[in-house]
Parts: C-alpha cells; structure tokens; sequence
C-alpha cells in the first residue's frame, strides 16, 4: 500500500479538538502525522490527494443498524449495507441482533465480525441478545457473547417487557461491565400501534401509541439501573418527556447515556402526510414540540450520539395500508447530511455534529474509532460540507431504499471513504 497524503483539507478531530487548514499522512494504513512540516518531504511514490478545501474528518461510527443478514437478506446483506456505509463516509457499524436467527450464539457474534472483514469497507460490531431469540422470555449467554466480541447487549427494536427479567439481566451485565441497550417503548402500550397518539392519528383513523409509552419505559428501567449499577443506553429517544428523566438521571450520576436518529430532529408526525409509509417508523414521529425538544438535547449534551436506525425493508413491506406496512427507514446515507442540517440551523457546530457521529457513539461502546491520532487506523470520511445532493429512493446505494427523506436536498457530498488507508468509496461525478 502506497503512503497517502491528503493536502488542502480542513481536518476536524473532535475528539482532540483539531479543526484547521492542512495535510494528513496514511503510511501503512495508519495515520502517520497530521501537519508535515514545511522541512520534510512526502515519502516516495507518494500518493497525493488534493481536498481543495473539503471536510477531512474520522470515518462515522453508527452504532445502530439493522441488517437483513442472516435470514432476510431480501431487505439487506452485510454487503449492501457496507456499499451504502461506504457513501454515506461510515467506517464502523454496530449491528442489532434482530436477525433470524437472532444474535444470541457466540458463533453467529463470530461469523458477522467475518463478513465486516470480508467486506474489507467496514469494521462491524455485533450486538449479542439480551434474551434468547429476543423473545424477552429468557436471559441470553451474555457472558459467553461476551467472550465472542459482543460489543453491548440489546433485543434491538424489541423492549424487554418483563420487569423480574431485566432486573436479573441488567445485574448480570454489571458482573461484566456490560452496555445493556434498551428500545424504550412500553410493548403494552405500543402494541399494534402505528402513529403517535393524537389529532393527527385520530384524523387518518389510524392506531395510535401514546407518547408517554417511550417515557414509562426509561422510568422502569432507570430505577433498575440505579438497584443493579448497570450501565444503562436508550436508543432512538424521540420525546420531551424521556429527554427530560434522562436528564435528570444523568445529574444524579447514573450510568446512563442514550442516542437518537436523524428522522426524530428533522421530521415530525406531519410527515407520514396521507398514510406515507416510508414514514412509518420505531418509534413513530413525534409532535413538533417533541422534535424540538430533541433538538435542545443535542445542543445541550443530553443526547451522546447520533445513530442511523437503519432498517431496511422491502417494497412489499411498504406497500401496504399504512397500519399494515412494516415500520423502518433507511438511514446509512442520510446519517451525516441530515445531522449537517442542525450545523445549518445553527442547533450545533460542525465539530460538535461529528462529535454525535465519531468518538462519542465509539466510546459509547468501548471502542477506539473515530479519531485522527497518529497510530489510529486511517479510517477516514472526505466531504463537502456546503455542496447538495437529492436523495431519490430507488437510486441510492445499497439494496434497501424505503428512505423517509425522499425527495429532499440534503447538504453534504461525501466525495471519498478510507478504511485503514484503502479507499472504499468514491463520489462519481455527476
């Protein structure tokens, strides 16, 4: 492998807090200086890349994607989805266990760290199942999952409903230390459900969920988290009212951390419009004041990480009335454009916004990526911050393509993914 070096590229580390004009060098698939001084010559047979002003920053880490491998691979394979990775500048994706079979043997948390490999685009951290088959009806081997690579322990876009069984594995997890993930949302509430609880719900006649079905959860399961010590992420949060008890838990010193998805900050319930399914999603959009409120959260520090909560579907799990059609978006493309409309909006800088999509959701998982240091692996995202783009459904990469932001111009041309120094991604010009 050839040394590399970026020239003319605004490089931005948040983790170390780096944003200026300059160059990085990549020798051996590593990061091996940031800034060559004006006395040193590049390495022979060097090849040059020339940003011309563009966004240099760490490869994305997005730590909540579904894949459809094993058992739906019709929606989605550990290739496609390391395709659309690639063009949307992620390096590292964290995969739910919501496959069939589930993520609940050691050998399967092998196996999905083989593909990533195999991809040789992507590094990926499987999830291992709280409960076997995320069934929520019987504890996992989480210390054996453990042992395998399991990065965190989650039933994925499942709530682990019975009261008795969290307790039990959430002080188990501790013995381990041990991320337990949790999709907040009362299953009793939310059964059947498809829209958000209200004049919006009530005018389409569709079955609706209450809000408070996301904050009822958080409450159960931060007074586990403070009776077993657990550390304790909410994924996906979308409400006021959960924003508002994580908050509190946090200023108490609990070991509590949470993340949320673009389509919570950047769409309300007003987008599923006359029945739109590519707008029907876990959890399903919020009240405006609810997306609001997710917006503070960023701004403030509540919230430690933006996730894509991809989940593919296929068009006949769309194409159906809405109470009918699966929920799930598309979000590995969209991850950075739609975040870069809160730098837009002036909700956050664009050192903080990738802060949200690198260090913090790495660290979140106890994991190294995400940084420019010298000796990091040189995985890398090029972008152009102020170019756009149309996202058209149908046309984007990868295999799955049931995207609520359809239609919409989006700021932000990735132009070039690294992994470990190989380029993996490369913008066609239009």
């Amino acid at each position: 492998m050839k040394p590399l070096l970026f020239t003319n590229v605004r490089l931005i580390d948040p983790k170390s807090g780096l944003d200026k004009l300059g160059c990085l060098l990549v020798k051996e698939g590593k990061i091996a200086a940031v800034d060559l001084p004006e006395t040193e010559k590049p390495p022979e047979e060097c090849e040059f890349i020339d940003g011309q002003g563009a966004v240099l920053c760490p490869g994305l880490v997005d730590m909540r994607v579904t894949v459809g491998e094993p058992g739906y691979e019709y929606r989605e394979t550990i290739a496609t989805a390391a395709e659309a990775s690639a063009a949307g500048g992620i390096t590292t994706m964290a995969i739910l266990p919501n496959s069939k079979p589930a993520i609940d043997n050691p050998a399967l948390v092998t196996l999905l760290k083989a593909k990533g490999e195999e991809t040789h685009s992507v590094n990926i951290l499987p999830y291992g199942a709280l409960s076997v088959g995320c069934e929520g009806k019987e504890m996992a081997e989480i210390g054996l999952l453990h042992e395998a690579g399991a990065i965190a322990f989650t039933d994925g876009n499942k709530a682990l409903e019975n009261t008795r069984l969290m307790m039990l594995i959430m002080a188990y997890a501790r013995g381990y230390n041990c991320l337990v993930v949790q999709h907040p949302e009362d299953p009793s509430l939310a059964r059947n459900g498809s829209a958000t609880r209200g004049e919006l719900a009530t005018k389409l006649g569709l079955p609706s969920i209450p809000a408070a079905a996301e904050a009822i959860m958080i409450a159960r399961d931060l007074r586990l988290a403070e009776l077993t010590g657990c550390r304790l992420h909410f994924g996906h949060i979308s409400t006021a009212e959960g924003l508002e008890l994580i908050r509190q838990a946090k200023a108490k010193g609990l070991p509590i951390s949470c993340d949320t998805a673009p389509v919570y900050f950047d769409l309300n319930e007003e987008a599923i419009g006359d029945f739109r399914t590519y707008a029907k999603l876990s959890p399903p959009l919020r009240s405006e004041e609810d997306r609001q409120a997710v917006c503070q959260a960023l701004a403030d520090g509540t919230i430690d990480a933006i996730a894509s909560d991809h989940l593919p579907r296929d068009v006949d799990d769309k194409r159906l009335p809405f109470a009918e059609a699966a929920a799930g978006g598309t979000g590995l493309v969209t991850l950075l454009s739609v975040t870069l409309l809160r730098v837009k909006e002036g909700n956050l800088s664009l050192s903080d916004a990738l802060s949200l999509l690198t260090y913090r959701p790495a660290a979140l998982l106890d994991q190294h990526f995400g940084t420019l240091n010298i000796g990091a692996d040189a995985d890398l995202c090029l972008f152009d911050p102020d170019q756009t783009w149309l996202v058209e459904a149908g046309k984007l990469p990868g295999r799955a393509q049931n995207t609520p932001f359809d239609n919409r111009e989006l700021p932000g041309i990735v132009l070039g993914t690294w992994k470990s120094g190989r380029r993996v991604y490369t913008r066609q010009s239009s």
